[in-house]
């Protein structure tokens, strides 16, 4: 996935390299600067987290206000009009991506769910306006629950002995949770942003045998880290 979000990126800028390059030449002629270009910003990469991200929440409100205020720098919309519509359209995609949110990666939901239920022991830390820090080494780890509202909670598992798939439920309200696994575990990422989000940032790919780490819960204007 990260491999397929630098593709577009780069992609993106050889096209925008090749259109200044005609422009240079006197082969085509725009201008890049016209009325609204600035809701690019957003557009751009909304689009490109719509085809490469998992977490879809966020790339549609980007797309959906860099999409209205373009309408209406370009006064095909008033922007009387478009501040009556951001709030209830945005109200309404989160809702439905809450409710939709188990048709999508069905099959690691459903391992979600098995693994929750199984009643094994799993670790907690908790951080309410404060700053919290957990690590398990040498510890047989079965699950975690990890909880920032209004604070921050680091979750270190690469000392930790992780032996079969296991579920980090993480829960972050107006805080951040970062998560550090071991080289030897798959990551996999279940997780509900709601103005928030979610950074995968272990960029080894899916091998086969090793046990997973689903990174499973919501985040309220907050974000999660896995490292």
């Amino acid at each position: 996935m990260k491999n397929l979000n630098r593709i577009l990126w780069g992609i993106l800028l050889v096209a925008v390299g090749v259109l200044f390059g005609l422009k240079a030449l006197d082969i085509i002629d725009f201008n890049i600067f016209f009325d609204g270009w600035w809701t690019l910003i957003l557009i751009i990469p909304g689009v490109i987290g719509l085809i490469s991200g998992k977490d879809k929440t966020g790339s549609i409100i980007c797309v959906f206000v860099g999409v209205i205020l373009f309408l209406a720098s370009r006064d095909i919309i008033s922007f009387a009009t478009l501040w009556k519509l951001v709030i209830p359209v945005v109200i309404i995609i989160v809702g439905l991506s809450l409710i939709f949110k188990d048709v999508f990666n069905k099959n690691a939901k459903e391992a979600v769910k098995r693994l929750n239920s199984r009643g094994a022991p799993v670790k907690q830390c908790t951080a309410t306006f404060s700053g919290q820090k957990a690590a398990f080494p040498g510890e047989n780890v079965y699950g975690a629950e990890l909880t920032a509202v209004f604070g921050g909670v680091d979750c270190d598992l690469r000392g930790s002995i992780i032996s079969e798939d296991i579920v980090v439920n993480v829960c972050a309200i107006f805080g951040g949770i970062d998560v550090f696994v071991p080289e030897n575990v798959n990551v996999e990422i279940c997780t509900t942003p709601v103005f928030g989000g979610v950074s995968n940032k272990v960029s080894r790919p899916f091998t086969q045998g090793l046990p997973t780490v689903f990174i499973n819960g919501t985040c309220v204007f907050g974000g999660v880290d896995v490292k």
